[in-house]
């Protein structure tokens, strides 16, 4: 696995930490790598549906 740094809003990271905390996920990176997972199979499924269409807003 490679490591990446990346920047998210206070509000989101404690949102994970409650999700780590109740147990839906072992840590927060297990999180993040599920949400990009997750991210990545919509995209793909989005593509036999409506092709050139992002599914995804800038936050």
């Amino acid at each position: 696995m490679e490591r990446v740094t990346l920047r998210i809003p206070k509000q989101q990271i404690e949102e994970v930490e409650q999700l780590v905390e109740t147990g839906e996920f072992p840590n927060r990176s297990e999180a993040i790598r599920s949400a990009v997972r997750e991210m990545i199979n919509d995209q793909y499924e989005g593509r036999h549906e409506q092709p050139g269409k992002r599914g995804w807003a800038k936050v």
